[in-house]
């Protein structure tokens, strides 16, 4: 799997994945690649206390902890600490996640972007708004200095915790945050003027998308507004097909940067 250089993994410590969240541990226990499935099992080889973690925390991929566990060799010191590396950066994402804190100054949709991007789509002033995995809250803030209130949902705690920490720290008092997932969010019909969102809808776009416009009301905007990142993003198809509109503009890394946004009619 292709890396997205966020982060050097061999700042971080394997036990950092004591900090995951189940379905991000379901994420990484089902990898099929060969290589990376010996590299993760000699790494939690390496760590039965990650893998005691990953199958009490994880239940449904106990059994894959223990296959990966009963392949992996027994490794010297230099080899094991390679296998840790290469499986931390095959999961970089996640392992950022644990150290929000670094986000900003790590990944390019936070630091290239323009909040201005985000207030062309949409008339926030007075709205009530949903962010939809808020990340470090580049969105929330962002739509926190021109709306009424702002809901910043997301399942990861470490992010969550930080959003608070945030919060309090800028004096944001318009701003809350929930867990919550895309497709499963904690809200009645009907709720929200816009819901937004920006590296989030695509893993299963029909489900997804139906849960944005049912928190939605009729007449609301679902937003789509990824951040700035080196190279063109291609147009997204699954967005287009369901009668999104797309909105691009040249990034600042030069690449082409595409927004979507679509009315909810109810």
């Amino acid at each position: 799997m292709g890396r997205i250089n966020w982060i050097n993994p061999s700042d971080y410590s394997f036990s950092c994945v004591l900090m995951f969240e189940r379905f991000q541990l379901n994420w990484m226990l089902n990898v099929k690649d060969p290589k990376l499935r010996r590299a993760l099992g000699v790494a939690l080889k390496r760590h039965p206390d990650v893998a005691w973690y990953c199958a009490h925390k994880c239940p449904e991929r106990a059994d894959a902890v223990a296959v990966l566990l009963a392949g992996a060799p027994r490794v010297g010191e230099e080899e094991g600490r390679a296998a840790e590396i290469e499986a931390l950066g095959a999961f970089e994402d996640f392992v950022i996640y644990t150290t929000p804190e670094r986000m900003a100054a790590c990944c390019p949709f936070i630091y290239g972007w323009d909040q201005a991007r985000l207030y062309e789509m949409a008339d926030f002033a007075g709205k009530t708004v949903l962010d939809v995995g808020a990340g470090s809250g580049r969105l929330a803030f962002a739509a926190s200095e021109r709306a009424a209130w702002v809901y910043a949902s997301e399942p990861v705690d470490t992010l969550r915790e930080f959003l608070r920490d945030e919060i309090a720290r800028r004096g944001v008092r318009n701003m809350r945050v929930v867990d919550g997932m895309c497709h499963c969010l904690p809200y009645p019909d009907d709720t929200f003027d816009i819901v937004m969102s920006g590296h989030v809808v695509g893993d299963f776009p029909e489900e997804e998308t139906a849960e944005l416009a049912r928190v939605a009301k009729d007449g609301g905007w679902l937003l789509d507004c990824p951040g700035d990142q080196p190279g063109d993003r291609p147009p997204n198809g699954d967005l287009l097909a369901r009668g999104w509109e797309e909105m691009a503009y040249v990034g600042s890394f030069g690449g082409l940067v595409r927004r979507y946004r679509k009315q909810v009619h109810k």
